[in-house]
């Protein structure tokens, strides 16, 4: 939520989803870093849980009572700079409000998000938002976050998907300790209903920190992330409008991405112990460097921007459809799915662990529930048989 900040879906880098701050505008020009939310938004507490020592050079977090105007370090790339680092946090920060203010609107119990701040002394920190126990979101998590770093070599394979033994990459030199910077959004948010799908989002952007290419690890950029639905029940509706939004995203900047990021997360999302995918799909995409970086900043802003507009509407129609005991058993072992995959494939969840990264961060995409059946086969003609041939075999939804 890995997540995430690194890779997918998960978690890795932050996770976690207000109001508002300057806009980047027109998707990446200008725009404050500083950020604004409003007064009794967000009930902010001290930052509990566990803590891991990195086996990296990652500073230890520290809490803090408030949101700082700035993560980034004042290093000629930080606050006022103009550079992608800047507009990038400040436009990770400002979704994170927006999407937090339209989840808890949406889910009209008055409850609100746990926030916890935490910051690094060399620089980076990062927020975690996180409601639980709404009226109709189980759990919600929606997190950002700016690291400074140095990964390892096994970490830095692991962000870039790379294979290989001892520091070397599968086909280069071996690679020493790898200075980098990250920044990303990450959200999970697991409805209660049954009919109401889980949705999945993660935008990130990447550069390795060196002041020259180092053997097996160059100077580099790129960004990442993408929007998936995992849907208990396929509500064609719902379904098609979700991937409309994605497909009108990506048109924007250009025709070949929906159909070619399409393909990536039906690819991506594949549980191959299961041989089936986690859910309906989206977009995702990663190590994206082959386009202006111009481009990319406003193609990555764009894409969180449709969020809620992919969401929302969903959940309206869906939040209180009625269900029986035997929808939420389902919803229960699909969930299970969404554990299998996250825990042993998602890219971002292994780096985020590599890199000594804040577990509660890292693992806030998981539901508080869910269910491991032993032997289950849905019945054929059902509708829980046709999420599941849906899942090992992916459809177009749309008339490309």
């Amino acid at each position: 939520m890995a997540p995430s900040l690194l890779t997918t879906p998960s978690q890795a880098l932050a996770l976690a989803p207000g109001a508002a701050a300057s806009r980047v505008g027109g998707g990446g020009g200008g725009g404050s870093a500083r950020v604004s939310f409003p007064s009794g938004r967000v009930q902010r507490r001290g930052a509990l849980g566990m803590r891991v020592r990195a086996s990296v050079a990652i500073e230890k977090e520290t809490p803090e009572s408030e949101p700082p105007p700035t993560f980034l370090r004042e290093d000629g790339s930080g606050a006022g700079s103009g550079s992608v680092r800047e507009r990038f946090e400040a436009m990770i920060r400002r979704v994170q409000g927006e999407v937090c203010a339209a989840l808890e609107e949406a889910d009209g119990s008055g409850a609100r998000f746990v926030e916890d701040v935490w910051s690094r002394p060399g620089g980076g920190g990062g927020i975690s938002r996180v409601l639980q126990d709404g009226r109709v979101f189980e759990k919600a998590g929606v997190n950002v976050s700016v690291v400074y770093g140095v990964m390892p070599p096994d970490a830095y394979r692991a962000a870039k998907g790379e294979a290989g033994k001892n520091g070397a990459a599968a086909d280069g030199p071996k690679a020493g300790p790898v200075p980098f910077f990250a920044a990303g959004i990450s959200s999970v948010l697991h409805p209660k209903n049954p009919f109401a799908p889980t949705l999945h989002f993660n935008y990130r952007y990447f550069e390795t920190d060196a002041p020259k290419d180092a053997p097996g690890a160059p100077r580099q950029w790129w960004f990442g992330g993408g929007t998936d639905l995992t849907p208990s029940y396929i509500i064609e509706e719902d379904v098609k409008h979700f991937h409309s939004v994605q497909k009108q995203a990506c048109d924007k900047f250009d025709p070949s991405f929906y159909p070619r990021f399409k393909k990536w997360c039906d690819d991506y999302f594949y549980i191959k112990h299961r041989n089936e995918r986690r859910g309906l799909g989206g977009i995702f995409f990663d190590d994206l460097n082959d386009y202006d970086q111009e481009m990319l900043l406003n193609f990555a802003t764009e894409c969180a921007d449709s969020v809620v507009p992919a969401y929302i509407p969903i959940i309206e129609r869906r939040k209180d459809t009625p269900f029986t005991e035997e929808h939420k058993a389902w919803q229960q072992l699909r969930r299970g799915r969404y554990v299998e995959f996250n825990l042993v494939y998602d890219r971002g969840t292994t780096f985020g662990l590599k890199t000594g990264g804040r577990i509660e961060s890292i693992l806030v995409s998981l539901p508080l529930t869910a269910r491991w059946q032993y032997d289950h086969t849905p019945e054929e003609g059902t509708e829980e048989r046709k999420l599941l041939d849906a899942c090992i075999n992916p459809k177009e939804w749309l008339d490309l």
